[in-house]
């Protein structure tokens, strides 16, 4: 086991981890709304002091459709919020963090029908190197449109998308090609496109976003070298840090540890009863 140097807890680097992960989503959101000319209700609410609400009427995903950023003060954006989303047919998601928390913002999530729903992990670690990846496995990061169909082809394979209107979506992936901050790389094995992932660099901070591994691949070190490359090339872009999520105790999770990477908070959902 490779061990990166820790990362004290902080303040800042969690409210900049929230940050650059809300400017992630939106920035895919925007995507969404150009290619499909907003059919998929697309809204964002930048509300006050990094607080973010996000909104896909026709997307019922709840990452489309969530808060982000709510702390102390914020309480009484509560309640217009909570109207906005149903007043649009929305089931919203809202996520209070360690160190933003405060009794007052449970409370009126509480009061207005809303309960802890389920947790997730955000991970951090310095962007050190962290070895290579087995003989067999290589990772190639995309700079044109020439491997988008493959990238595509895992990506759904990975997230177990079910059967859609799967030429809406490639539309999306292929303007994600270019986007500022972003990078997209395909990972193979035996030369067999196998997974997908994405580099988000804002700033001094890289987000390790979106891994998928085909099932027919998976438990073969995927994941961990997508992990390595990116960390690497957010190292050369001058990250101070690397964040990324998982659920608890899930293979990215042990993958995330195995690397050197430790949990810097655990966020709690709240969704409506």
């Amino acid at each position: 086991m490779v061990s990166a140097p820790a990362l004290l807890p902080s303040l800042d680097r969690i409210r900049r981890t929230i940050e650059v992960e809300a400017a992630y989503m939106i920035s895919r959101m925007q995507v969404i709304e150009r290619v499909s000319g907003n059919a998929a209700g697309i809204a964002v609410r930048q509300i006050d002091d990094g607080l973010v609400a996000l909104m896909a009427r026709s997307i019922p995903i709840p990452f489309f459709n969530s808060v982000i950023g709510l702390r102390a003060g914020h309480e009484h954006h509560i309640a217009p919020l909570v109207a906005w989303y149903r007043d649009n047919g929305v089931k919203a998601r809202f996520e209070l963090v360690p160190g933003n928390y405060q009794p007052e913002l449970g409370r009126e999530l509480a009061q207005l029908g809303y309960y802890p729903f389920g947790f997730h992990l955000s991970l951090i670690t310095l962007p050190e190197a962290s070895g290579q990846p087995p003989p067999d496995i290589t990772v190639e990061h995309l700079t044109g449109a020439e491997r988008l169909d493959e990238f595509f082809e895992v990506y759904v394979a990975g997230w177990g998308f079910k059967q859609g209107n799967f030429e809406k979506f490639k539309a999306n992936v292929r303007a994600w090609i270019g986007l500022p901050g972003w990078s997209l790389y395909l990972g193979r094995i035996d030369g067999r496109p196998a997974a997908a992932a994405i580099l988000y660099v804002d700033g001094e901070v890289g987000y390790l976003a979106d891994a998928a591994t085909d099932p027919a691949f998976r438990r073969r070190g995927l994941h961990t070298a997508l992990l390595r490359r990116r960390i690497q090339d957010a190292r050369a872009s001058g990250c101070a840090f690397v964040c990324s999520g998982a659920d608890f105790l899930s293979a990215s999770h042990r993958n995330m540890e195995h690397i050197g990477m430790r949990i810097q908070f655990v966020r709690t959902y709240w969704m409506p009863l």
